[in-house]
């Protein structure tokens, strides 16, 4: 459910992939690709997946989690900034970023190294933080000051105590995107209900999640809806 808007544009960003390298198996780089939440479901489908992270604990649980699902994935311990040591040039048709621009020191360095390892027609698949949700969710908290300070801080942060360094406006990410060499497709909301209505409403009701999917989805490329979302996601082709 939270992730079903983030697998309909990696599905047809795969098919289109297959198709333009014509061959199904693709090589893809998951980047702080963690405990493997998309990298194993990925090499279910067939594909080669690398994993870089830089906690140990969550590679040892994504090898776990690889073997309990009878996969094979590659695991290798570095930051986004090690991609370019790590991996060879021109050896991934699509790379996975998700929850990592948030974080790192340099935004710029990190996508411009995942652009060397991408292939000529290679795709970077990004999800980050929506500053205008965390405003909203803060608000709702009645944090109402830190809710402000979000809206204005350029980094839309709420503060020295915010666990996210960094948020993107679906503006700033195609901005982001473009500034690194890609070309920056439609941008989608994540997120837009699913962490607003209560569990209770979803759990106990059937039919209740598929519906909310479906919301979701619907809501995902909405003018307005799209930039209230907890994450934005877009895809960027290297040209």
């Amino acid at each position: 459910m939270r992730t079903a808007v983030v697998w309909d544009a990696l599905r047809a960003e795969l098919a289109a992939l297959a198709e333009a390298a014509g061959r199904d198996r693709l090589d893809i780089v998951d980047a702080g690709g963690g405990t493997g939440g998309f990298a194993v479901p990925l090499a279910e489908l067939g594909h080669t997946v690398t994993v870089v992270d830089p906690s140990p604990d969550s590679l040892a649980a994504l090898e776990r989690r690889a073997k309990e699902t009878g996969v094979g994935v590659r695991a290798l311990q570095g930051d986004a900034a090690d991609l370019g040591e790590l991996l060879d040039r021109d050896s991934a048709d699509l790379v996975l970023c998700h929850s990592v621009l948030e974080y790192v020191e340099d935004p710029i360095g990190a996508l411009t190294a995942v652009a060397r390892l991408l292939r000529g027609g290679g795709a970077v698949s990004v999800l980050t933080a929506n500053p205008v949700a965390s405003a909203i969710h803060r608000a709702l908290a009645g944090h109402f000051d830190e809710a402000r300070a979000v809206l204005a801080d350029p980094r839309g942060s709420w503060g020295d105590r915010d666990p996210t360094p960094r948020r993107y406006t679906s503006r700033a990410l195609a901005e982001l995107l473009t500034a690194t060499g890609f070309v920056a497709g439609e941008i989608h909301g994540v997120r837009v209900f699913a962490d607003l209505v209560p569990s209770r409403l979803v759990d106990g009701e059937p039919g209740a999640a598929d519906a909310l999917v479906a919301l979701e989805q619907a809501a995902s490329t909405h003018p307005v809806l799209r930039d209230l979302a907890t994450q934005l996601h877009a895809l960027g082709r290297r040209s």
